[in-house]
């Protein structure tokens, strides 16, 4: 048995059945959880889930994706961010922009990522290239979203930032209807999580075992 599979097998860290738990709690649950992960399951997993993301059709017709670089221990993007560009897709990466809100570049190969260290914060692999502004991302006809977990309303929990909080704005206010898809491990698609006002559903969620779709998104 992989080391992959016996991740996921692993039980629930929270099921969502107690009363709603504050975020910042939940956010370092699911984190220290992902910070225990070995370097080789971090690693097959994000080549599983290229392989699994790239079955989807949202993907297979997207022109333009809006996605991003993982780090540390995140469920990789890399392997799905360079089989894109081998299509021919146009892909686009955020740069963090100091108010949190994100900018965006397109990705050209590892060659065209920079490792930017914003403060205090982790450091961020971002588009070495040209910036094309916080409205870039309207174009993209699949949005690749970070987090830490989701429910089965298709409910995120991000890291609390609030980038992707104004990303989503952004698509609402100017009439997108991109796809929006999380990748994850399969501990962290859960029955519940914590939401507000603002929280947007996203359509698919991607995990080393398969796509889980929602239809209330």
């Amino acid at each position: 048995m992989s080391a992959l599979r016996r991740v996921q097998e692993r039980p629930v860290v929270h099921d969502g059945r107690t009363s709603e738990p504050d975020k910042r709690k939940l956010r370092r649950e699911f984190l220290a959880v992902r910070n225990r992960l070995p370097e080789d399951v971090v690693r097959e997993a994000g080549d599983t889930l290229a392989e699994r993301a790239l079955e989807l059709p949202e993907l297979a017709r997207a022109r333009t994706v809006a996605a991003y670089v993982s780090v540390g221990s995140e469920p990789g993007t890399l392997a799905l961010l360079d089989a894109l560009r081998a299509r021919g897709v146009r892909v686009l990466l955020p740069a963090l922009l100091p108010d949190n809100d994100l900018d965006w570049g397109e990705y050209a190969g590892p060659g065209s990522l920079a490792r930017i260290q914003h403060g205090g914060k982790m450091a961020l692999f971002e588009p070495s290239g040209e910036r094309l502004g916080p409205d870039a991302v309207i174009a993209a006809d699949v949005v690749l979203l970070p987090g830490l977990a989701v429910d089965a309303r298709g409910m995120r929990l991000g890291r609390g930032g609030g980038s992707y909080d104004r990303v989503l704005a952004r698509l609402e206010r100017a009439g997108a209807r991109p796809a929006l898809v999380v990748l994850l491990y399969d501990t962290e698609v859960v029955a519940r999580v914590p939401e507000e006002a603002h929280d947007q559903p996203v359509h698919a969620v991607v995990t080393p075992s398969g796509v889980r779709r929602f239809t209330g998104a």
